[in-house]
């Protein structure tokens, strides 16, 4: 009984031992689990949750080892910078699938970016200056397969010296499908822009967009002449050459084939804004899927403008610059730029296989 008793008091000791033991262990985890509680509740508040692109990953676990960026490849080629394999439509889907709140769309961004890869532009703007470029781009950047730069990167006219891949990085990431473009109309002018582009790649596609119209200038006359009696046309200023298309294409064509260039009309780009687009997105191997709906005619400015778009209180007009009324110009100047500029429009048909019905 000595013996049985002793067991009992061991065992007893024992035991008060265990729940003291578990009771220490017990608080540290419950002040852990709290400690985590509090910090995923911070987070979330502040945002951080809302913004990880879960519903791809959901579907698709193992997307991030799939992505390869190919950093060093030789800049000739039109697909540096792009990954090997890439689930688009899961993530397209995705984009599609979230709702058309502000706050919705910002997170279409944010997943979009982290699955991109940055390339160099498939496609560039190289003309004219005061054409319609930006009005082009503006248009082009509605279609869900084009991105573009918003600024004009002047790479191939002023920065070439800060080396490709710094262009490369100027680019907006794209998605397996999608294109990239910029655009910079002072390209077409530049002697040196058609070798630069050719030695990024020969395969690019450019697109010059044409226009003739009343110049913008009240003291134009006496700029374009240098002797306004005989009628003598300054030919050494900026502005004049501008509009020798023939001269500047000549250069390019060193280089690209015809068949890599698109010539938008800048005048059909005002009154039928739909049907040249309809030409730029066939140019580009892309879907019609920018139309007429898109469009709408402000009578103040002149100019075509996009409808509202989805999620926005009002439509979207270029700016106070584009689409300006022009001062008037005296007929007899114009008829003597006209007279000065036919022979070099005549070439341009027969070059491009386009009259743009400029006389």
């Amino acid at each position: 009984s000595s013996v049985k008793s002793l067991i009992w008091h061991v065992s007893c000791v024992v035991s008060g031992f265990n729940f003291g033991h578990l009771k220490v262990q017990s608080k540290l985890s419950v002040f852990f689990t709290m400690i985590i509680l509090f910090t995923y509740l911070f987070y979330c508040l502040n945002g951080y949750c809302d913004s990880l692109p879960r519903p791809v990953y959901d579907q698709q676990s193992n997307f991030q080892n799939k992505i390869i960026l190919h950093d060093g490849q030789d800049a000739s080629q039109d697909q540096l910078g792009a990954y090997n394999a890439s689930p688009v439509s899961i993530v397209r889907g995705q984009l599609s699938d979230l709702g058309n709140s502000a706050n919705v769309q910002s997170n279409n961004i944010s997943i979009a970016n982290n699955f991109g890869s940055k390339k160099f532009p498939q496609a560039i703007i190289i003309g004219v200056k005061k054409g319609g470029t930006r009005a082009l781009l503006e248009f082009l950047r509605i279609h869900p397969d084009v991105r573009a730069v918003g600024a004009e990167p002047h790479f191939f006219d002023r920065f070439y010296d800060k080396g490709l891949e710094w262009y490369r990085n100027l680019m907006p990431r794209t998605l397996e499908g999608q294109i990239t473009m910029e655009k910079t109309p002072s390209y077409f002018i530049t002697k040196e822009a058609p070798r630069r582009v050719f030695s990024m790649s020969r395969h690019t596609k450019l697109i010059v967009v044409t226009l003739t119209k009343s110049p913008g200038l009240p003291s134009f006359q006496n700029l374009a002449f240098r002797n306004a009696t005989t009628g003598l046309i300054d030919t050494s200023w900026s502005a004049v050459r501008i509009g020798i298309y023939a001269k500047h294409l000549e250069n390019w064509l060193r280089f690209f084939p015809l068949s890599r260039f698109l010539f938008v009309s800048g005048e059909r780009l005002v009154t039928d804004p739909a049907g040249e687009m309809g030409r730029v997105q066939d140019f580009l191997g892309l879907k019609r899927v920018v139309t007429d709906k898109h469009f709408y005619f402000n009578q103040t400015k002149g100019f075509p403008c996009l409808k509202k778009p989805e999620g926005s209180s009002r439509p979207r007009c270029l700016g106070k610059s584009k689409g300006r009324p022009h001062p008037q110009i005296p007929s007899e100047v114009l008829l003597r730029l006209r007279d000065f500029y036919r022979p070099f429009n005549l070439k341009f048909y027969q070059m491009t296989g386009h009259d743009f019905g400029w006389d």
